[in-house]
């Protein structure tokens, strides 16, 4: 485990998923954690959870105008960073013929445009040596059906990690990307689908991964914490899979 004491990051979504396993993997490593989500209930069950210093607000990840927000709050309570875990996001996913412009418009909204505007807003913060790790996803790669506007978004996203990369390095900042492949998550239960669909769809996607199962949590939250440590100092615009294979093999 890498050491984070006296040490803050900041993540954004941490109050579920594979944001709140991070949340907890850089508390146990000794980092003052700073989470953020929409819903105050979550908040404060994961608030809860990663102990008294921990600080949890609520933020909407879409909107450019929290970003500043969130970057005001922090900057109230003297906060610095340093690292952030980019992972609040969204996924829709439908045929091309059925996506209209307000699911076009949310996915970008909350995967690309937040995520751009909140790294802007909380540049300020950030220490000397500092990373920041984005949340991919192996959808930009693999071309399955109905992802078309999720995966833009996040394809979006993995360029962000090289181009932002080349223009912080001068202050010390790294970027790099962590792009999960299918992952055990609340979100699956967010699809709209019935048990029984989710359950055709979690077959028919686990005989797609080479390891036969679905990822953990804990397993991405490893590899966020590894690239946002000083024992990736040397790891720079890099994106990490992690899928069990299913985009390699």
């Amino acid at each position: 485990m890498a050491n984070f004491d006296n040490k803050t990051v900041l993540v954004t979504g941490g109050n579920s998923g594979i944001g709140l396993a991070t949340a907890l993997a850089f508390a146990k490593g000794g980092a003052r954690v700073v989470i953020t989500g929409r819903d105050q209930a979550t908040l404060d069950q994961a608030t809860a959870q990663l102990g008294p210093d921990a600080i949890a607000l609520r933020n909407d990840a879409g909107d450019a105008t929290s970003a500043k927000k969130l970057a005001a709050a922090l900057t109230e309570q003297g906060i610095r960073l340093d690292a952030v875990f980019i992972n609040a996001g969204v996924a829709k996913f439908a045929p091309l013929e059925a996506i209209d412009e307000a699911l076009w418009d949310e996915s970008f909204n909350v995967n690309v445009k937040g995520a751009y505007f909140t790294i802007q807003a909380l540049l300020p913060l950030f220490n000397q040596g500092a990373a920041i790790i984005l949340n991919g996803s192996i959808n930009a790669h693999i071309g399955m059906p109905n992802s078309s506007v999720y995966a833009a978004s996040k394809a979006a996203l993995i360029s962000l990690a090289k181009t932002l990369s080349s223009e912080l390095i001068g202050r010390g900042i790294r970027v790099n990307v962590v792009s999960p492949g299918p992952v055990q998550t609340p979100l699956y239960g967010r699809l709209g689908m019935s048990s029984e669909q989710l359950g055709e769809l979690a077959a028919g996607i686990q005989a797609q991964i080479p390891l036969k199962r679905f990822g953990t949590p804990d397993e991405v939250a490893s590899a966020v914490v590894y690239l946002s440590s000083r024992d990736a100092a040397f790891i720079v615009g890099t994106e990490l899979i992690v899928d069990g294979g299913m985009s390699q093999l």
